[in-house]
């Protein structure tokens, strides 16, 4: 392993990848993501920008910040923790300075289309010549291989390819993509966990490997209950609007004020509903799961009809206290303002050389016993190639 020269204190401050060197080669969103979470535990994530423009999500937006309105909120949600160096990667001095790079980083992250990075010289073979301990992380839109693996592959794309357009929305006719960018998300995800694994598979092989995944096998990867539902079933599952295509009552309904969200996932948690809301739960529809399932629509009236008397505030309180689990539909701003999400660490507080202190959205992981750490900003372009040249030389020393 590369370790630093002061890399107890960086395990203790940063946490349990101090003392690792990611490489991060990513754009756009899902390789970024991965290389974020590697930088939240810790790693030093040095992101490699070409020269004009940088990675393309700084100029995706709106909302645009800054003095003059120049820093993408986009490229500020996949980029902490990193430091930025400008390098064309097509020119004789940028190769020879990846070069380097690559013999100082312990994980390498990519998501090039199939064959880019081989004709830009850097095939996984050459970057095991330049380091056999390197581990790379390779994401692509539709895998490496196979009939379709040379696709190009944007998330709302895969979200489509992948049936999951197809289990969202109101209704079968109305297929809707995942308010978020999902697919590339939970590939970043996927890839993060794949790098740790290879990682310790390298303290006992000594030798890095390829960790791949794709947009395609990231989304497919949490079809859950609804790939076994086809798989072993013979069942398509199909867009059911907010109410879980298992469980029922599991999701919204309309009270006095607006809606709220109820979770029964078990007969005995039904029964505390039906008591709050005056139902008989040994009704023959609805005394078991399957049988509410069945008569779903005939519930969900039944249920709502009785909601109606009450607002929302009223009815949470009511279900917290007979312990079923349930809740509000927040808006964004209502989730970062929660006390209850800032408790947990996912708002963090940063400088940026422009823009100054400002919040980002926080890591989702804490570990018991270290001590919070300071994350810094997303870079500007290229704002730590001399620092990083620095760094380079002395390791190479």
């Amino acid at each position: 392993m590369f370790f630093h020269p002061d890399a107890s204190r960086r395990l203790t401050v940063l946490g349990p990848l101090g003392d690792i060197v990611v490489l991060d080669l990513s754009r756009a969103l899902a390789g970024p993501h991965a290389a974020q979470m590697l930088g939240d535990l810790g790693a030093r994530v040095i992101k490699v920008e070409h020269p004009d423009g940088g990675d393309e999500s700084r100029g995706w937006g709106p909302p645009f910040v800054g003095p003059d309105h120049e820093i993408s909120t986009y490229f500020l949600a996949a980029n902490r923790n990193k430091q930025s160096i400008a390098l064309d990667l097509k020119s004789a001095e940028g190769k020879a300075v990846i070069e380097r790079l690559v013999r100082q980083s312990d994980v390498l992250v990519e998501n090039f289309r199939p064959g880019v990075l081989d004709r830009l010289g850097f095939s996984v073979e050459r970057l095991h010549e330049l380091n056999p301990r390197l581990v790379v992380l390779s994401i692509t839109g539709f895998g490496h291989d196979g009939p379709e693996g040379g696709r190009p592959g944007y998330d709302q794309i895969a979200q489509g390819e992948a049936g999951l357009m197809s289990l969202t929305g109101p209704s079968p006719e109305e297929p809707y993509r995942v308010g978020a960018s999902i697919a590339d998300l939970l590939a970043g995800i996927h890839g993060a966990y794949g790098v740790a694994a290879a990682l310790y598979e390298r303290e006992h092989t000594g030798k890095g490997r390829v960790v791949r995944t794709s947009l395609l096998a990231a989304v497919t990867g949490v079809h859950s209950y609804h790939g076994t539902a086809w798989t072993v079933g013979g069942q398509v599952s199909r867009a059911a609007g907010n109410h879980h295509a298992s469980i029922t009552p599991y999701g919204s309904f309309r009270c006095a004020d607006g809606m709220l969200q109820i979770a029964a996932a078990n007969d005995g948690q039904w029964r505390k509903v039906a008591g709050l809301l005056g139902i008989d739960p040994d009704t023959p529809s609805y005394r078991t799961n399957r049988d509410r399932r069945a008569h779903r629509e005939e519930l969900v009236a039944e249920m709502e009809k009785a909601l109606a008397a009450h607002d929302r505030a009223h009815w949470l309180a009511e279900l917290g206290a007979a312990g079923v689990p349930a809740g509000a539909i927040r808006s964004i701003d209502e989730v970062y303002t929660w006390d209850q999400t800032r408790s947990q660490g996912l708002v963090v507080e940063v400088d940026h050389p422009v823009l100054g202190r400002v919040e980002l959205p926080g890591p989702p992981l804490r570990f018991d016993g270290l001590p919070a750490r300071e994350h810094t900003a997303p870079p500007m372009l290229g704002q730590d190639g001399e620092a990083v040249l620095a760094w380079l030389e002395e390791r190479e020393r």
